[in-house]
């Protein structure tokens, strides 16, 4: 036997050290929010919002033109059948503006939420193919409806323009109330994205919450109507809470119900702890339902 060829137990423990075996497993205790791994791959996120806002457009005639047509349609619509027609309050401002700027945070919020209940499946041969935290797919979606908004925007500056409206110093403000409507909308999609990738029912439901949501929301109408002890009970809709908070902030209206608020903020976070716990007991099962 040749003395300096290998045996069997040198050869073993070679080939054990040359080879390496990464075990993924579903998250447990308190690192179910791992957000460690959602900072590392937060190019991938950039990536999958870049790539949600050039296929939204492509091929399309008017492009991010109608980004303007939906929301200007909807404001004559509304001025037309609620300010004229139905004589809506809308606190001092013309109707137009009035409704404008509350069709800012919900248009945002519907198509958000529309998104993102059906990334997942839009998204399957990444799913099943790559490891990454799944939460990064919906929350492109979300995140890919900020430069729609930003255009709609735009236009309404050049309206509150036309009426002579000048922003206030509530306006700062602005931000958080982004914050708020993208909170629920992200707190909303986490539930349906993950719920639609084992019941499809999820693609029926979304247009009718969507519907019944906006007329349950102050698009259309002012806040003002609901009575003052019963704003927080109203507020248990997020999204009432992001749209009057909108209006004041650009509108310089009078300022939002604290107790509205705080339901509305409340309401949000528990969308968002909920949606999320749900999402990550259900992430492991994504790639083999799918």
């Amino acid at each position: 036997m040749d003395p300096d060829a290998p045996n069997a137990e040198t050869a073993n423990s070679v080939a054990s050290e040359s080879t390496q075996t990464v075990v993924i497993e579903p998250p447990r205790g308190a690192a179910w929010l791992n957000l460690r791994d959602l900072w590392e791959y937060r190019e991938l996120l950039y990536f999958l919002v870049w790539r949600d806002v050039k296929v939204r457009y492509k091929q399309t005639v008017f492009g991010v033109t109608w980004m303007v047509i939906q929301p200007v349609v909807a404001v004559v619509i509304f001025t037309i059948i609620f300010g004229l027609l139905a004589k809506m309050p809308s606190e001092g401002m013309p109707y137009a503006v009035f409704a404008y700027a509350a069709l800012l945070p919900w248009n945002f919020f519907a198509s958000a939420v529309t998104r993102s209940s059906a990334c997942l499946i839009n998204n399957q041969q990444l799913i099943t193919k790559v490891y990454f935290p799944r939460v990064v797919i919906p929350l492109g979606a979300i995140v890919g409806g900020v430069p729609d908004m930003c255009v709609s925007f735009v236009v309404f500056l050049g309206l509150m323009l036309y009426y002579g409206i000048a922003p206030t110093a509530a306006a700062v403000w602005l931000p958080a109330f982004l914050l708020l409507a993208m909170g629920t909308a992200l707190g909303v999609g986490l539930w349906l994205s993950a719920l639609n990738v084992r019941y499809r029912d999820v693609n029926y439901l979304v247009p009718f919450l969507v519907q019944v949501w906006m007329y349950a929301s102050p698009v259309v109408y002012p806040v003002s109507l609901v009575p003052e002890r019963w704003q927080w009970v109203y507020g248990l809709n997020p999204m009432a809470g992001a749209i009057d908070g909108f209006r004041w902030a650009l509108l310089g209206k009078a300022q939002p119900s604290a107790a509205l608020l705080w339901a509305s903020a409340a309401v949000t976070a528990a969308l968002l702890v909920s949606g999320a716990f749900c999402f990550r007991r259900m992430e492991d099962a994504f790639a083999d339902i799918i």
